[in-house]
Parts: C-alpha cells; sequence; structure tokens
C-alpha cells in the first residue's frame, strides 16, 4: 500500500473541524475540545517556508479558539504509515516552522506570544510503533552545564491498530465507525458496519464532508483489494478448503478470494481457482451495492436486482459509486441514456 494513499485519504478526513475533534476528543486523553463550536475551528496554511529556499509541506493544521478568552491552540497533526525513528525531531522542525510562519503573518496573540501547540502523529502502520516520542532520547549524553540548553520536544501518538477494541466499539461518533471498518475483518464490515456507514449517508445531507467519507471509502476499498501478500490461490489445492482457515490473519483481498474460491470449488467448477478470485470481489460489490440501494431506495424491484446478480465487476463498481449521490434508482443504472425496467421512479 503506498504510504501517499493512507495519508491522502485520512488528510482529506481531518480536513474537517468535526473529524478532528472526534479525533481529539475520542481517542486522546486531552479534553480541551469537549464542548468546543465548530466555529472555533480554523484551517491554518500548511506549508512553512523557512529562511531558505526549502519547504515544508506539512499534512493539517488546526488552529481553535477555546472559551471567551483570546487563547488558542494550534493542532498539528502528521500522518505516519511507516515508523520514524527521528519522529520527534521532525515534529521539532514542523512546530518550529509553525510558530515562525505565525509570527511572519502576524498571527499571535495580542501580548505577541506564540500559541500552545498539540503535535500529534496519527499512525496506521502493521509494526508497533516503537520510535522515541520524546526529542531527548535521540540526542547523546551532554555534560551537567550544558543539559538545560538541549533542545525539548514531545509529541502524542494515536497508533490505530493498537486502539482498544471495546472502546472503539462503544464510541459512535462517525470517526470510531470509519477506524471499525479500516481494522475490521471482511465479513465483518459487509454485514455490520456498511450498514452503519448506509445509514450515515441515508441521515447525512449532500455536503463536502460526504463527498471526504466517499472518496476515503473508495480509497480504502482500493487498497485493500490490492493487499495479498499472505494468501496465493494459485498454489491452493481443492482439498485445503477442508482446513478451517483463520481469516482475521488474512487480508480483505485475501478473504474475499478464500470465499469466492469457497464458492467455485462447491460448484464444481473446473476453472474454480480463477473464478474464485473473481467471484469473490464480485460477491463483496454485489453485497455492497444492494446495501446502499436498499437504504436509500427501499425494496429493489426484481428486474434491478437480477441485473446486480449477472453484472460484471467494472459494472457493479460504477453503479456502487453513483449510489450515493444519484437522485433516482434509476439514475445508477442510466448508462447509456436508457433505463431499467422498474426504476423510473
Amino acid at each position: 500500500m503506498p504510504a501517499q494513499q493512507h495519508d491522502l485519504g485520512y488528510r482529506a478526513l481531518f480536513a474537517h473541524p468535526e473529524m478532528v475533534r472526534e479525533l481529539i476528543t475520542g481517542f486522546t486523553p486531552f479534553k480541551l475540545l469537549d464542548g468546543v463550536a465548530l466555529s472555533a475551528f480554523e484551517r491554518v496554511n500548511a506549508d512553512y517556508v523557512s529562511e531558505r529556499p526549502s519547504a515544508r509541506q506539512g499534512d493539517v493544521v488546526w488552529r481553535i479558539r477555546l472559551g471567551d478568552h483570546v487563547l488558542d491552540v494550534v493542532i498539528l497533526l502528521e500522518f505516519q504509515s511507516g515508523v520514524d525513528r527521528c519522529m520527534a525531531l521532525r515534529m521539532q522542525t514542523y512546530v518550529g516552522l509553525l510558530c515562525q510562519d505565525l509570527v511572519k503573518r502576524h498571527q499571535l496573540s495580542p501580548g505577541l506570544l506564540l500559541p500552545p501547540v498539540l503535535p500529534l502523529v496519527f499512525y496506521n502502520g502493521t509494526p508497533p510503533w516503537n520510535a522515541p516520542k520524546d526529542l531527548t532520547e535521540l540526542l547523546m549524553e551532554c555534560p551537567a552545564e550544558l543539559a538545560a540548553l538541549q533542545p525539548s520536544q514531545r509529541y502524542a501518538l494515536i497508533d490505530q491498530r493498537r486502539l482498544d477494541r471495546a472502546e472503539l466499539d462503544a464510541n459512535d461518533d462517525l470517526l470510531a465507525l470509519l477506524f471499525r471498518i479500516e481494522l475490521s475483518q471482511f465479513l465483518d464490515v459487509l454485514t455490520t458496519h456498511v450498514p452503519a456507514l448506509k445509514t450515515w449517508f441515508r441521515t447525512t445531507p449532500l455536503t463536502s464532508l460526504r463527498t471526504s467519507v466517499w472518496a476515503w471509502w473508495k480509497s480504502l476499498l482500493a487498497r485493500k483489494a490490492a493487499d495479498t501478500q499472505l494468501f496465493n490461490l494459485d498454489s491452493a489445492e481443492e482439498g485445503d478448503m477442508d482446513i478451517e482457515l483463520d481469516l482475521s490473519t488474512l487480508t480483505w483481498a485475501e478473504q474475499m478470494q478464500h470465499l469466492g474460491f469457497q464458492k467455485g470449488c462447491a460448484e464444481g467448477k473446473a476453472e474454480g481457482k480463477a473464478e474464485g478470485i473473481e467471484e469473490g470481489q464480485a460477491i463483496a460489490l454485489r453485497r455492497v451495492l444492494g446495501s446502499l440501494l436498499r437504504g436509500r431506495f427501499g425494496k429493489l424491484p426484481e428486474p434491478v436486482a437480477q441485473r446486480i446478480d449477472q453484472a460484471s465487476q467494472a459494472q457493479l463498481e460504477q453503479w456502487c459509486e453513483r449510489s450515493v449521490t444519484a437522485p433516482s434508482l434509476s439514475a445508477v443504472f442510466d448508462v447509456d441514456g436508457g433505463t431499467v425496467e422498474g426504476t423510473s421512479g
């Protein structure tokens, strides 16, 4: 999975103040944003240019005004797909450039003081995060008389894959639902989390946040379906299907392939392995599409259900994308200006 895909997906989500507030209140020990209105959030320029001709392409930075007094807190959110041992040093640089930018833009407090900063790393990688969270751990031991002059910088960490699952399941926020989708097995996503996400889409007006969540969902499917390193169906034997596999050890794509391969074997098809891969993915898309359509338009007419059952994977992907914003059931399938029987409304 390219790190950029993951970073961009979450960067789009956290371009919305409600997502930032849910992240801080639900997944950090900090309580300073509890009850803070979204109108108190302001995006900050994230391209900090130093005195030299090099530029820092930042991730997401928000400035929040707390209470009735003039007290601003800046949240600097950095996204990581891999462990970076020097993250504390990088964060010190980012915070320094951020503060320097605020000085240049004359965005200090009336007393010309710098605001407090919450440096936060959002990590989504597989290995546990083991990099020092304090810059002092990266420094050589120095003479005692110089100790007070050494740089210091700490950052907070959200290690997504190691969140407490019971607390995550008990959290009703949208962000917690998206985290559960990312961390769950494929079948759990289809049977439990997709219906919940469908309900959110059905009850949420068409806003930029909805667009970002849909883009995140499509990016997630693309990333999950592309990750097929652990289980290779080409090397599997038909007798292997008698072995109980622990699906929790497999990627989404591998789970789809395994389920599809089982279906191919059950139907006695000679090309079961190859068809299993394609059929597993198509089964997933049919279930997702059917769930989305029923959530928006009610019970599906029989011709529509038949067309979904007979569709190719490319058609299913196109209809899934349309199903979120299409004004009618007919518009989902209206590819060439025609309509599907039973979808005139």
